[in-house]
């Protein structure tokens, strides 16, 4: 029995009657759902599923967020990155690590829509090593004042406030840094040229640019010394990210489905012959696999709050892995269908190839699996 079937329903509706039709214009012209849509997603509730309810979420689960995220994801990416922001985003350390105060006054416009918040987090030399960031923000005179310039930020540009990871005090390497929220607008916080990527259309990405931002001491959400408590609500976001992969796999398997018991070659139906059948079991085996591992990742957050760090790493290697493959087993299925726009299978791939290096690559993920299952630190500097 599906408990969520009722959601996922009402999600699958909302994707399939109001989303799949712009998906298409949103990826050509690079540009993000309006803001009317996000307040529509925020009217629906799908923007606070898993933020308490005092603050205008629903309460529910992180799994209930993945669901709606998923629906989503399968036919627009734009859309669905909404939900991921919100449920499984920086507002997550908000909802965390944040004070009552910052809750109460982040929290209800992010979950209804009003504004959006992102994670800064890489720089040009800060990448993978992300304990390397050199971004600072020094006390002067009751204010921080922040330097220094992010890369690869997702949302970058267009989202109204950023959680800013950053140093705040000498100490090296994760003793450090901290985290701070900066408003859009604030004099000295300006953004670099829109990125033109592969896929990732409609999800803006853009440099950040901090030259002397004065933001008051109230915006810092976690104090120097807490790098581990972010990673930590980090994991939330690899699940987003898990899931956004898991739907772009499942969405080119059920294409595939479809089309292999339409097209006719040689007389009769693609699906009946054998080399054909191999390729779909290898398709189906990964597609079910990987959600396998993503449930499982999504079950070990119900006591602690936050998923397992290894079961989540697990998770998200295979699931973008798993979505660069199938999605090119769909496309080879698809012949020369596959190649074109209409069919959708493109964009898909594209988008795979995103996923799979945000929030932490497939290599980075393996480290993390063999540092969390022995129990031990490496040093890759070393």
């Amino acid at each position: 029995m599906d408990e969520y079937a009722e959601i996922r329903q009402l999600a699958a509706q909302v994707a399939r009657e109001v989303y799949e039709p712009m998906a298409e214009s949103l990826d050509i012209s690079r540009t993000p759902i309006s803001k009317e849509e996000r307040l529509r997603l925020g009217e629906l509730g799908f923007l606070g599923i898993a933020h308490p309810v005092e603050y205008g979420g629903s309460g529910a689960p992180l799994e209930q967020a993945l669901v709606v995220i998923e629906e989503i994801a399968k036919v627009c990416r734009p859309a669905a990155f909404q939900v991921f922001e919100s449920n499984t985003g920086p507002a997550q350390v908000l909802t965390h690590l944040g004070s009552e105060e910052q809750r109460r006054r982040w929290l209800p416009d992010i979950i209804s829509g009003e504004k959006t918040m992102a994670v800064a987090i890489s720089e040009p030399d800060a990448g993978s090593a992300a304990t390397d960031i050199r971004t600072a923000a020094k006390e002067v005179d009751g204010q921080l004042v922040i330097n220094g310039s992010k890369r690869w930020i997702s949302n970058g540009g267009e989202a109204d406030q950023y959680l800013v990871y950053c140093r705040l005090s000498d100490e090296p390497g994760a003793k450090g840094i901290g985290a701070v929220v900066v408003d859009k607008g604030t004099p000295g916080f300006t953004f670099g040229a829109a990125e033109r990527l592969m896929g990732f259309r409609g999800i803006p990405s853009a440099d950040l640019y901090f030259d002397n931002v004065e933001v008051p001491i109230e915006n810092v959400v976690v104090p120097a010394g807490s790098f581990g408590k972010l990673f930590r609500i980090f994991s939330i976001e690899r699940m987003g990210n898990t899931t956004m992969s898991l739907a772009i796999g499942q969405a080119a398997l059920d294409k595939t489905l479809k089309y292999v018991q339409e097209r006719e070659q040689f007389g009769k139906q693609l699906v009946e012959f054998q080399s054909i059948q191999v390729m779909l079991a290898d398709m189906i085996l990964q597609v079910e696999s990987t959600r396998l591992l993503r449930d499982q990742a999504a079950a070990s957050a119900t006591e602690t709050g936050t998923p397992d760090p290894l079961k989540v790493s697990l998770a998200k290697c295979a699931a973008n892995e798993m979505a660069k493959r199938v999605t090119d087993l769909a496309m080879q299925i698809h012949g020369g269908n596959g190649y074109t726009e209409e069919y959708g299978l493109e964009r898909l791939h594209r988008d795979a190839h995103g996923w799979a290096i945000a929030g932490g690559t497939p290599t980075m993920q393996r480290i993390r699996i063999v540092s969390e299952a022995l129990g031990r630190k490496f040093d890759q500097r070393r």
